[in-house]
This record gives C-alpha cells, structure tokens and sequence, in this order.
C-alpha cells in the first residue's frame, strides 16, 4: 500500500485505487509458488516449513452494542489481515472486501473491480500454502462507519467506510501511530484461530520504538510494553490459541523504513554518529533476559539478582 498507492515506500508509485490491489495479488500468487516449489522439491528431505509473516493491527468497536461499528471493525481486520491470510487459508479474498471493492469500483463507472480476482485453478493452487502464520502486531485502533464522497480517486484507505479512533488515555511511548494497547493482541489471536483453523502461529514482529534518543538508556516504557503484550500471548495460549514462538522487534536499533535512523526500536542502542557503531544495552535488555530464561513471567523469588 505504501510502495504502490500512496509511494511513501519503494518504488514510490501512486498508483491510486489499484496499485496495492494488484501488487498484493501478485504476491498472494508468488507465496504459493514458493510453498508448492518447496512442498514438491525439497520437503521430504529437509522437512522443513514455509509460512507466510504478516502484520496487522486489532480493530475494535467503538460502540460493541452497534451493530454498524461491528460491522466497521470486521471491515477493518479483513482489510488488513484477511486481504492476505483469506486467500491462503480460506481461498479467495474476503467476501466483505470484494462486496466494497466492486460496488464502489461500478458506482465509479468502471467495468471490472479494483480488486483482482482468482481463477478457480488459482484459489485451490494458493489455499493451504502456509505451515505456519507469520504474526506481526503492534497497536490497536477503536473503529467506527464512515461513508467517503465518491470521488474518481477512491483508494484502498477509502473502500473500507471506516474510521480509527484511539483513547487518549493508551499510552503512547513512541510514534504517533503506535500505542500500547495489549488486549488487543489477545483478541486478534483468537480471531486468526477461529476464523483460520487455529494455525501454528509465529509471532515474528511486536515492540515499540522511542520518539527521541534515550541517551540514560532508560525505556521503562518498553518494559512496560513487552509487559503487557507477553501477557496477553500466554492468556491466547491459556485460550488454545496455537503460539509457538515469540520474536521482539527489535535486538538493535536500525534503519527504519523512511524513518532512517530516526526511529529506535532496539533493545540495544545504536551511536550512529560514531563510525564504529557501538552499542549499550537499554534497561528492557536485562528485562526480556528474564522473561526468555523463564519462557514466560518468572517467579520473582527465583529471578538471580
């Protein structure tokens, strides 16, 4: 979406209203080649696994009694998750994302949908291509319906009629996108277990990144952060969801997207300015030691000081 409709990201095309469309749907196809490749050529001998990692926030409700803002966070996580995980585990895109895509592709006078479409050959070579499901997820949104004028440059952030809301009171920690909000992390795990089978699940991407540099080396905030997003996974776990493994975003501080170096998600501070590139362990460092020695939350009494 952003390297192809908004051209935020590489390559940096704005192609408005199908771009991300056509380009996801080239990699939904490209996925299962891979899998079917590894599947038919080198499975049996290695008994390896290929899965797919994707990443996507939780929408919730505004209102959970209104049956529109139900249907407007369903819309949400089908748009993000489901556009990908749908395919690959059900066989075709969400009903609610071609029901959206192609009223509004006609409303707008063209003669097919934005949204590709599968052949029949296509849904049954992509659907089951996964051994496992790839998760990466940081934040949460609230979500409520809105309707968008009509305009001759719809997009993929005007298909789904909704708007994200947050709490104020969410902590806050590092950008302005992302907010600290574990519970949310529960419900989407539960989600990809009733609406995908209860796949293996990966978690290959969750952490927080600091608005300035921290030069005390002091994120209590982090701490808190992994705190609460840990907790939530060992609850899914209590809830039969199948996690497998953790993966916090990330060891070091790095070259971030368009942020560069200005982003820090690292529990290890990065000195760029320096040619050697040294780096200090932050406080969430001894923190997450523990919690990996301990597979979980250790008994504090039994914590080495």
């Amino acid at each position: 979406e952003k390297g192809y409709e908004t051209g935020e990201h590489a390559p940096g095309l704005k192609l408005g209203g199908w771009g991300a469309y056509k380009a996801a749907h080239h990699i939904i196809k490209t996925h299962a080649k891979v899998w079917h490749s590894y599947n038919n050529t080198w499975r049996n001998e290695q008994q390896g696994m290929v899965g797919i990692s994707l990443t996507s926030g939780w929408g919730e409700p505004v209102d959970p009694h209104s049956q529109r803002d139900r249907d407007a966070a369903e819309r949400y996580i089908q748009f993000h998750l489901g556009w990908f995980a749908n395919p690959i585990y059900r066989g075709d895109y969400p009903e609610i994302m071609k029901n959206y895509v192609g009223r509004k592709s006609a409303q707008q006078g063209l003669g097919t949908s934005r949204l590709p479409t599968f052949s029949v050959q296509e849904k049954t070579y992509i659907k089951g291509t996964s051994d496992f499901l790839g998760i990466g997820h940081f934040t949460t949104r609230y979500v409520t319906q809105k309707s968008f004028p009509l305009l001759q440059a719809s997009s993929y952030h005007t298909d789904h009629n909704l708007a994200e809301l947050v709490d104020p009171n969410w902590p806050a920690p590092g950008p302005k996108w992302l907010y600290s909000v574990p519970w949310g992390f529960r419900r989407l795990l539960n989600f990809i277990k009733t609406q995908y089978g209860n796949p293996l699940i990966y978690v290959t991407e969750n952490g927080v990144s600091e608005k300035g540099q921290c030069t005390q080396l002091c994120d209590e905030w982090r701490i808190e952060y992994l705190k609460g997003y840990t907790n939530e996974i060992l609850k899914a776990l209590k809830d039969g969801v199948n996690v497998q493994g953790y993966t916090a975003w990330s060891l070091l501080d790095k070259f971030e997207w368009n942020k560069g170096f200005s982003e820090r998600f690292g529990f290890y501070h990065i000195d760029f300015k320096n040619k050697n590139k040294p780096r200090y362990p932050k406080a969430s460092v001894d923190y997450y030691k523990k919690i990996i020695s301990a597979n979980g939350f250790p008994n504090p009494r039994e914590v080495m000081s």
